[in-house]
């Protein structure tokens, strides 16, 4: 379920703070995450899984529910879960909008295990994150170097780096990137004297 497609009903307001409770608690960022690449789960199967407790586990499950980003896929029970696509973009200002999308929600859980990125959300927010994942996107592209983002976001080139390698598995899971750069095998060892 596309998060843009309620604007014309009225219920843009709800899918912001909806998807707004996924970006300032990285634990239900990790469960929506979870639950995007399981397809359908149980609660069991969250707190097998995601080591929550019991009751945290359907405390958030609920909350997730409650505001649209998750459905039940199964009303027998145990009843199923599964999570609902988000892609809501969000301008800021005339010139900076982010785009919302599970890449953005999987970073976000990310920072209860990544202390690079948890430091990097500190420091700039998850806005700061955003901007950081569309670098981590461009780099992985070959458009792009830390010391480029480093000068466009004015950061020194090791908290760019850093937030780089830190984001690169995120983009490598949920991006199809071809490799750039030239690899060893298409040079011909032949034409070189040894």
């Amino acid at each position: 379920m596309p998060r843009t497609s309620k604007q014309a009903t009225g219920n843009i307001v709800r899918d912001f703070l909806s998807v707004a409770d996924l970006l300032e608690e990285p634990q239900l960022a990790q469960l929506y995450t979870y639950l995007a690449h399981e397809g359908k789960a149980t609660v069991q199967d969250v707190i097998d899984d995601l080591g929550l407790a019991q009751g945290t586990a359907y405390s958030y499950v609920n909350r997730l529910v409650d505001t649209g980003v998750v459905e039940v896929t199964q009303t027998e029970q145990p009843r199923q879960y599964a999570a609902n696509e988000i892609d809501l973009t969000v301008t800021a200002s005339k010139d900076r909008q982010y785009t919302i999308t599970p890449a953005l929600i999987d970073a976000v859980g990310r920072r209860e295990t990544n202390d690079d990125i948890d430091t990097y959300i500190d420091r700039h927010g998850v806005a700061g994150l955003a901007t950081a994942l569309t670098y981590a996107v461009a780099r992985e592209r070959g458009e792009m170097t830390h010391r480029l983002m480093a000068q466009d976001l004015d950061i020194s080139p090791l908290a760019a780096e850093i937030i780089l390698q830190a984001l690169g598995p995120v983009v490598d899971e949920y991006y199809e990137i071809e490799s750039s750069g030239a690899s060893l095998d298409a040079i011909d060892v032949d034409q070189f004297d040894t």
